[in-house]
């Protein structure tokens, strides 16, 4: 018989919930989990992995088609969509199969049933509770829709896109933020025709202007179509297509709408309310140690407001958990948590941007290395580069970068962003050659006055 007490009760097995549940469990604390689907949560199952493994097909594609480039002869002969989701199911399935293992050899229970917060420190499912001496709300999000826009038919969000068993033709994504773009660059790769539609003045809106304008300029060359500072009006769609609408006047025919708007925080339903938990647009408000406003109760990942990140909800949930163990660790940096978006070229980031450094500082000091300067860069054909910014007088307070593979240096850019490193302290750093990573070294030469591969 499953005992219902426990020193933790963690209601949601995603990234946040299952981090908690481990570390706690290293500590010695006894920890029930509760979770109505699978766990791994989101990003698992309709997230970060199966969209990355769609984004290599994607990768593979280009490749196949691109050959004559690199003197070798090959020819996409076409996408076989079930191949591609075999490749991507099989991925998933064995992470969740080793994601289990790790369930049982940290001897952690998993309570399988719907979850609601009854207050206090107790989770009831299907009619038992389980209390603990510490609760941890761990439900996640949902992929959010515009008012008045019904997701169905031709009309479909990210969890939809990613069991897709066919190449649509034409593809209208509404949102040019980091699901819309990762999307946009797959279908394109696979041979659609893609606008994207944003109703800021520009895509990846919340990376540094520079970005933006890299990513636009690479994404105009690629054919892929967009549409920045026009709002959507509204969606009609008949068996074959679906016409979109906006304010400007225009519309546009397609097979599929996406729509990629963001995702919301899952907070409906769970008894947040009911049992008072502080609350804002849906989301749990905590401190920055993660607590709410009821005593022994905690929130995580992408319920609680700021980046709705994977690894974000990861390293909070092992907050938690030594915070509830005493250890008293440190409070986690939101600005230093790395951002990548895994489109073709990929936007990496950690930090400021050069916006939030001047309202920060009042001014901010800049350089930007163009990877046309990079060896490894050349080999991999791919246009980009890397933006420092430099506070007053000060350390490196912001790194973005803008290239294939990017998203592997930013590792590197967050030791640098948390170490507060000036330019004269990572100038001297040995990078290897030829890598991309010394793209970042060259820039940091370069910062500290000595730059070598720059031209102009």
């Amino acid at each position: 018989m499953t005992d219902t007490s426990a020193d933790l009760v963690i209601l949601g097995g995603g990234s946040g919930g299952y981090a908690c549940a481990f570390r706690a469990a290293e500590l010695g604390l006894s920890v029930i989990l509760v979770e109505k689907d699978k766990v791994g949560g989101t990003c698992l199952h309709r997230g970060c992995i199966p969209t990355k493994a769609l984004l290599h097909a994607a990768e593979v594609a280009d490749l196949a088609r691109e050959g004559d480039q690199f003197g070798v002869k090959s020819s996409l002969e076409g996408i076989d969509m079930n191949g591609v989701n075999s490749y991507k199911d099989n991925i998933v399935a064995g992470l969740h199969k080793g994601l289990q293992g790790l369930f049982k050899a940290n001897k952690v229970t998993v309570v399988e049933g719907t979850g609601k917060f009854v207050g206090g420190t107790t989770v009831e499912v299907d009619g038992t509770r389980y209390t603990g001496k510490n609760v941890v709300l761990a439900t996640g999000s949902y992929a959010k829709t515009l008012p008045g826009l019904e997701i169905g038919g031709r009309i479909i969000t990210s969890d939809q896109a990613l069991n897709l068993d066919y190449v649509p033709e034409k593809v209208v994504v509404l949102g040019g933020g980091v699901i819309g773009v990762e999307f946009a660059s797959v279908w394109r790769s696979f041979g659609a025709e893609v606008t994207i539609v944003e109703a800021l003045p520009r895509l990846v809106p919340l990376e540094d202007e520079w970005a933006s304008k890299q990513l636009e300029r690479a994404f105009r060359k690629r054919g892929i179509k967009f549409k920045t500072g026009v709002r959507f009006t509204g969606a009609t769609q008949t068996d074959d297509s679906v016409t979109v609408s906006l304010e400007s006047g225009e519309t546009f025919d397609a097979d599929l709408l996406l729509v990629a708007v963001g995702r919301g925080p899952n907070s409906a339903g769970h008894g947040y309310e009911e049992a008072g938990v502080a609350m804002e647009r849906g989301f749990v408000l905590t401190d920055d140690r993660l607590r709410t406003n009821l005593p022994g109760v905690f929130a995580v990942g992408d319920l609680v407001p700021g980046l709705q990140l994977a690894h974000r909800g990861f390293q909070q949930g092992i907050f938690i958990a030594e915070e509830i163990a005493g250890q008293n660790p440190k409070v986690i940096d939101e600005a230093g948590i790395p951002k990548v978006t895994y489109c073709n070229p990929e936007v990496a980031s950690v930090g400021l941007s050069e916006a939030q450094a001047k309202e920060k500082y009042g001014s901010a000091e800049t350089l930007v290395y163009n990877l046309s300067g990079n060896g490894k860069s050349q080999i991999l054909k791919t246009s980009g580069g890397i933006k420092l910014v430099k506070a007053p007088d000060g350390p490196v307070v912001g790194v973005t970068m803008v290239g294939e593979r990017v998203g592997e240096l930013i590792g590197e850019a967050q030791l640098i962003y948390s170490w507060e490193a000036y330019p004269e302290d990572v100038a001297p750093l040995i990078h290897a050659h030829p890598t991309q990573n010394e793209a970042l070294g060259e820039a940091f030469l370069a910062l500290a006055g000595k730059p070598l591969h720059v031209h102009g």
